[in-house]
């Protein structure tokens, strides 16, 4: 019965956000586009603390969370986004629908393996300037769609009780397309120029986990990961073309090497198994070398990335048999964030709060999570663009022993 229910889930989510653009954002346009991934479910209604050893649910930001793992799981999650995008003169709204993560965790005593498929970035914008009531003026349309996404497999193995360590492999790859379009007022045919990026590379990362009790019911944990900086290869296409004329010009362009960052994340928190959690993150990341041939421009340049998140959760009693309301877990955080980017001599932030809650499904240690994340991105100052947003997502979580063999036939 799990494993259909795990089928019918996967190919909702599937259904429903792959024939969607990941993002709306303006800001899609400079590097590989907006960061998509920002952990499980679990740990994004926290704004992103992922600090305990947990048991039932993956925890995609640290490889050392494997070993944790006593059940098989098998999660797959999905966001349905909201925003107000303005200016100081102009607004608009838009909306989508997203698939954020799918991975199994397996545990195998000492060790846990977890794989999957990962959105990295995404890349979904279109930018509009109508000048045609005007003779003679220039008319544009900016589109760009695609993104960059990760397999990976990762590897954890418990050192001793509290103390795990673990790595992970991915492959990156994705496909970027921009268009541009103009034309001039009077002048029948208008000229389009389309880029095209495949992109690919291999990058790793390694993590820790410790956890230690202070007195008989609360512990403290900890959480360190380290990603390594690595290559994107990106293969360049371009082709330019005349409204109307079927023999369109392509011109040759070279590969060209983007530089993903190294990252630093750092995590403690503290409290009762099972019971609550308060904690905090922070996370750090290099400026990298992110502009392709496409989308450079002088005022726009990458800065270190920077994230400072502190949440926690509250569960009245898993235990409950009586009480279905107080086997739920609440959860909460605030996060602040530098998302790497300069616009007009502004540094683009992104300010929010985040709510969720994790239900149980009866009879299986297996669980529904959804959340809410309500924030601020960019600013209206220096003729940029600010965007107001609220997401909601919903995650399945599934939890059995997989692969133990039946001792009755």
């Amino acid at each position: 019965m799990i494993k259909k229910v795990i089928l019918s889930a996967c190919l909702l989510i599937s259904f429903v956000s792959f024939a969607q653009q990941g993002t709306a954002s303006p800001y899609s346009f400079f590097g590989i586009g907006d960061v998509r991934f920002k952990g499980t479910l679990e740990n994004r209604s926290m704004a992103g603390v992922a600090v305990e050893q947990d048991t039932i649910h993956l925890n995609l930001d640290n490889p050392a969370s494997y070993a944790s793992l006593i059940q098989t799981t098998f999660t797959v999650g999905g966001t349905y986004a909201t925003s107000n995008l303005k200016t100081t003169s102009q607004s608009e709204k838009a909306q989508r629908s997203t698939f954020d993560y799918l991975a199994l965790g397996i545990p195998m005593g000492k060790f846990g393996a977890s794989f999957g498929l990962i959105p990295v970035s995404s890349v979904g914008y279109k930018i509009r300037e109508d000048n045609s009531a005007t003779e003679g003026a220039t008319s544009s349309q900016l589109d760009g769609k695609g993104g960059v996404n990760k397999v990976y497999f990762g590897l954890s193995y418990k050192i001793m009780r509290g103390w795990n360590v673990g790595v992970d492999a991915q492959y990156n790859f994705g496909k970027i397309t921009t268009t541009s379009i103009e034309a001039i007022t009077g002048v029948q045919n208008g000229t389009a120029e389309v880029n095209t990026s495949e992109l690919s590379g291999v990058g790793f990362s390694f993590g820790t986990m410790y956890q230690k009790k202070i007195n008989k019911k609360t512990s403290v944990f900890s959480s360190l990961s380290y990603s390594f900086a690595s290559n994107l290869n990106s293969d360049n296409t371009r082709v330019i073309s005349v409204q109307g004329d079927s023999d369109p010009y392509v011109i040759p362009t070279e590969t060209t090497k983007l530089k993903l960052p190294n990252k630093l994340s750092i995590g403690l928190g503290v409290g009762e198994a099972r019971k609550w959690l308060v904690g905090a993150n922070m996370t750090f990341q290099g400026d990298g070398q992110l502009a392709n041939y496409y989308n450079s421009a002088s005022n726009v340049r990458y800065e270190s990335y920077s994230k400072y998140a502190i949440g926690g959760y509250y569960l009245p009693n898993y235990a409950s048999f009586t009480s279905y309301m107080s086997r739920i877990t609440y959860r909460a955080g605030l996060k602040y964030e530098k998302i790497g980017l300069i616009v007009n001599n502004e540094s683009i932030k992104d300010v929010g709060m985040t709510l969720g809650a994790g239900v149980p499904i009866p009879g299986s240690f297996s669980n529904v999570n959804f959340g809410i994340e309500f924030g601020k991105r960019g600013t209206t100052a220096a003729d940029l663009v600010q965007e107001n947003y609220v997401n909601f997502s919903v995650s399945f979580s599934f939890n059995d022993k997989w692969f133990v063999k039946s001792k009755y036939q």
